[in-house]
């Protein structure tokens, strides 16, 4: 017994060693490992390019304006009487708006009318007296001028009928503009004033009149966005014009260019342009802001990429292919690009690509120049997980 408690410890420590030396064998025996397999690669998606037609277009900011914002001023002054519309609904051109009060003007009409009347009794009177004075004027009773002055105040008479039919027609008028009517058709803006109030002819505004179909979109091109569309637009020279109402809807109908500058505006250095667009049911309204897309013709042999897969360096921008490299193995490579505008939710590539290329388009932060990777189709999972990783 006590033999065999002594000889006990002795082996114990040999266990001991032996493991370290074992576990220490391991060890070497794994990095050496891991220096010859290399860094794993990295699974990545890759969408393969093709040369696709796209059409050269831009989108920019605009705001609608209505094609006409007429004033509604009356054409005679006196009181408003009444207000004769709904604010805020259509009003037909003509249709009656306000009710200035016609008495006054009634009044006029009915003075001019009794001139009238007066002045035709004094042209007959006077006719008769020269017709009287004509058959004396013959026997020689009475001298050539009696008879023309007979004759003289007859023609001025009629004349003077003629300027109280004058004041008649004026005074009729005046009467009939106590009826303020809607010079254009559109939607009518709110009263202005209230009924009651005293107006003046030609100087009060009562309301407004907004002619919302056409409806007119105002917006600018920078001079990058021209370049980008073949340089200054005219009318002639853009195909499409297409609306973006700001729930991202397009609109229905499409418009064309009514207005284009002939020159850069030298303080924001932008071409203005006007578009119009039909509007039957009001869906527009002046004010709203949209975004105009303009195409001007189309493009071939273009790339589209994915937003995500495009990258920006400090001088240019950039995507990562998959290739392969001269020992066969597939690795991740620079491509610097040329982009152009979007098109749907993809970038135009227009230079720095080529049919079939694997562009690379997820774990692009952990992607570097001539890194293994493992590529799959976008419906496709990797197959496999890097060397020294697991499964879970």
């Amino acid at each position: 017994m006590l033999i065999s408690q002594t000889i006990q410890p002795h082996r114990v420590l040999l266990m001991l060693v032996l493991g370290m030396m074992l576990s220490a064998c391991g060890k070497s025996s794994n990095e050496q490992n891991a220096a010859a397999g290399g860094m794993p690669a990295m699974p990545v998606t890759v969408q393969a390019v093709t040369a696709e037609t796209v059409p050269i277009q831009t989108e920019v900011v605009a705001q609608t304006e209505g094609a006409k914002q007429i004033e509604v001023r009356p054409r005679v002054g006196g009181i408003v009487l009444k207000r004769l519309y709904q604010e805020g609904e259509k009003v037909k051109a003509g249709q009656d708006m306000f009710l200035i009060d016609p008495v006054p003007f009634q009044l006029q009409v009915e003075q001019a009318r009794a001139l009238i009347a007066q002045q035709k009794a004094r042209i007959e009177q006077t006719a008769r007296e020269a017709q009287r004075l004509k058959g004396l004027l013959d026997t020689r009773s009475i001298s050539q001028r009696e008879y023309d002055n007979a004759a003289s105040d007859n023609s001025v008479a009629a004349a003077t009928l003629l300027q109280y039919q004058a004041q008649l027609r004026e005074a009729e008028l005046n009467l009939s503009y106590t009826h303020v009517k809607a010079p254009e058709s559109g939607i009518a803006g709110r009263f202005v004033l209230s009924e009651g109030a005293l107006v003046d002819a030609n100087t009060t505004l009562l309301s407004t009149i907004v002619q919302v179909s056409p409806i007119w979109v105002r917006f600018s091109l920078s001079e990058s966005d021209l370049i980008s569309l073949g340089g200054h637009l005219r009318p002639g020279h853009v195909e499409d014009v297409r609306l973006i109402l700001a729930d991202g809807t397009e609109y229905p109908l499409s418009g064309k260019i009514n207005f284009s500058a002939s020159q850069i505006d030298p303080a924001l250095g932008t071409q203005q342009l006007r578009a119009e667009f039909q509007n039957p049911d009001s869906t527009l309204l002046p004010g709203q802001f949209v975004r105009v897309r303009l195409t001007t013709g189309k493009r071939d042999g273009v790339f589209l990429v994915p937003q995500t897969a495009i990258l920006t360096g400090q001088q240019s921008k950039f995507v990562f292919v998959a290739e392969k490299d001269k020992e066969g193995k597939t690795i991740a490579a620079v491509r610097t690009v040329t982009v152009g505008s979007w098109f749907k939710d993809r970038w135009s590539v227009l230079d720095g690509l080529k049919a079939g290329d694997q562009v690379i388009v997820d774990n692009l932060i952990k992607v570097r120049p001539g890194a293994p990777v493992a590529p799959h189709a976008p419906e496709a999972a990797p197959t496999s997980a890097p060397q020294g990783q697991t499964k879970s």
